[in-house]
């Protein structure tokens, strides 16, 4: 074994043990396995190392650049309003029995998600389903793990339904082979969707447990809270106190903020000693309210002072949920950096994360996508904290879309089926087609520019380039022959040659779906696909049927919240643990391999 094979290994299993470790983000991890690929590159003299310029390949490649397209079409139909009002109309059918909600629910995703980017499908109908859980009186975790796995059912049918797909395509392509056309893969994604479809109506309500939401397991005050503003008077006995020693405000009593000089003050606020002229904002339930009365708080004073200081204002408040969006200007952040209670009017009670309430690092916790936060403010700052687009409310109905962007939806809708024609048919490459299709959808005003940018996932492109980065240093080193060698040579001892391909299609599904489930997708089949390619080249077979089967595998993740990005998503929002999903996915996991070594021989022959 060469020292590029050697070296190739060791950065392959620090990457993987990183992805996996979670320490560090998958994108950062991504760049840095690119830097030393790139240093590596620079310094080494060997034939079987990439040359700078060929790493550097990667950022032209055009299954990425189709990636980022397809983000900035796929937000250009949520902004046009297409997909909230479809969602609106599943919020009316909550007289339909659980079976019937759930058939309706599945094949509708399942459609959408097949023509475009299938997170934002998710982030859009979880208020919907949400909703529709509480009017229909069943807990909401019955209905967001099939809802998740509806959109990567109808990921699989199409080539642009989910960029795993495309990278497949393209590296395919790139060995000389025909791309993957825009249906082929609904051959096979097709039968397994309504195969999956009936495995869910039989038994989703039995292996999906009961899970509470955050705010499901508040009582109705427990929702409703006060907000009380004071003030310290300059005659007032608790100038130089800590509010932790104030015996009034240690009886129901939750100090929000004290607000100094007109600047939040920072620390632990229990402990602060007050100065005059301090704003003091409390929050409590309407029998603290009683209990206390307002005659004990005799350092308030409902009048304006000399000093300009505000009267008193009392509000009632709201507790809620909220979701951090996969393209959230708030991640990797902390409460305290957004000055969230400034900027939103909201106060933060609590993150839940995997499983976990997040309390104690409240405020030194860095948000990351799909993080629930239990929220409290009034109506009407809750309401004004959904045209952010950093948060998605989970306990509101979907808002209305401005008629300007309804008249636009004609045009984007127009657009995303000349994208699809355009590819289906040949007339030209898709990632020409996408191109184009983003330029009418900026020139029309249909998405302004800003938008479009914004709504990309640089971090699933960083950690796409990193992965095509190690993908070339495999071919090149040769390991990818390696590994494939090594694989026929063991699988050649136990079966006959009318057997080997078939065993090694099974293999091939086993391995790239055991990775997906502990890395991203598109990590998976960019490791996998060089793979699949050199096994069909060893066996002397028909690259298709490996390839097809590496997509299905990379993309078919339900058995983890962390394999794929709409159950990471909806993984806080049900309140789920990571073994519901081990419950539910596993068989269907198994249903998927067992059909596609069924279907895909008899479809794509060796």
């Amino acid at each position: 074994m060469s020292w590029e094979i050697i070296l190739v290994v060791c950065l392959l299993i620090i990457s993987l043990g990183s992805f996996i470790w979670e320490k560090i983000s998958t994108d950062v991890t991504a760049v840095s396995l690119f830097g030393i690929l790139i240093g590596v590159a620079a310094f080494a003299d060997s034939e079987k190392i990439p040359t700078v310029n060929e790493l550097l390949s990667v950022f032209a490649n055009p299954a990425a650049v189709t990636i980022a397209f397809m983000f900035v079409i796929s937000e250009a139909l949520n902004r046009c309003g297409a997909i909230e009002r479809f969602s609106s109309f599943l919020g009316g059918l909550q007289n339909l029995s659980y079976r019937q909600l759930m058939l309706i629910l599945i094949l509708s995703v399942a459609v959408i998600s097949a023509f475009i980017n299938n997170t934002p499908v998710v982030v859009v109908f979880v208020p919907v389903v949400m909703s529709l859980a509480r009017n229909m009186n069943i807990p909401a975790s019955k209905l967001l793990i099939p809802l998740s796995y509806a959109s990567i059912f109808g990921g699989c049918c199409t080539l642009i339904g989910t960029s795993t797909n495309i990278l497949g395509s393209s590296i395919i392509q790139k060995a000389g082979h025909e791309p993957i056309s825009m249906f082929e893969l609904g051959k096979v994604g097709l039968p397994l969707l309504f195969i999956a479809t009936l495995y869910l109506l039989l038994f989703a309500n039995k292996l999906i447990p009961k899970r509470e939401t955050l705010t499901s397991i508040l009582s109705d005050e427990e929702k409703t809270e006060y907000f009380t503003e004071i003030f310290v008077r300059h005659d007032s006995d608790i100038i130089g106190k800590a509010l932790g020693e104030i015996d009034v405000l240690k009886r129901g009593m939750r100090v929000v903020e004290i607000i100094r000089n007109g600047v939040a003050t920072e620390g632990e606020l229990k402990k602060e000693p007050l100065l005059a002229g301090d704003r003091i904002i409390l929050s409590c339930r309407a029998s603290g309210l009683a209990a206390v009365g307002v005659d004990e708080l005799h350092f308030m004073s409902g009048v304006e002072d000399s000093h300009g200081l505000e009267e008193i204002a009392v509000n009632q408040g709201v507790i809620g949920e909220s979701v951090i969006t996969p393209t959230s200007s708030l991640i990797s952040k902390t409460i305290r950096e957004i000055n969230f209670r400034q900027r939103y009017r909201v106060v933060v009670l609590a993150i839940h994360r995997h499983g976990r309430n997040v309390r104690d690092k409240l405020y030194t916790t860095r948000l990351a996508a799909g993080d629930t936060l239990l929220i409290m403010g009034t109506n009407q700052a809750i309401d004004s904290l959904r045209k952010s687009g950093d948060l998605v409310l989970l306990d509101r109905p979907v808002h209305q879309v401005d008629k300007n962007a309804s008249r636009r939806m004609p045009i984007v809708l127009a657009t995303i089926l000349g994208v699809i024609a355009c590819a289906s048919f040949g007339v030209m490459p898709i990632v020409a087609a996408a191109a184009i299709g983003v330029a009418i959808l900026f020139v029309t005003g249909c998405l302004k520019s800003k938008q479009g940018y914004d709504s990309i996932q640089w971090s699933i492109l960083m950690l796409i380039y990193g992965m095509l980065g190690l993908g070339i240093m495999m071919e090149k080193s040769g390991a990818s022959t390696l590994f494939a060698q090594t694989l026929v040579n063991l699988v050649t001892q136990m079966a006959t040659p009318e057997m080997r391909p078939y065993i090694m299609l099974a293999v091939m599904y086993l391995t790239t779906s055991i990775l997906t489930e502990m890395l991203s997708n598109n990590a998976t089949i960019v490791l996998m696909a060089p793979i699949a390619l050199s096994l069909s080249a060893t066996l002397e077979v028909d690259a298709r049927p490996f390839i097809v089967a590496a997509c299905v595998a990379a993309s078919a993740s339900f058995t983890t919240p962390i394999g794929y990005q709409t159950n990471t998503y909806i993984y806080s929002v049900g309140g789920y643990r990571f073994s519901d999903f081990l419950k539910i996915g596993l068989p269907l996991n198994l249903l998927y391999f067992a059909f596609c070594m069924f279907l895909i021989p008899k479809i794509w022959s060796f």
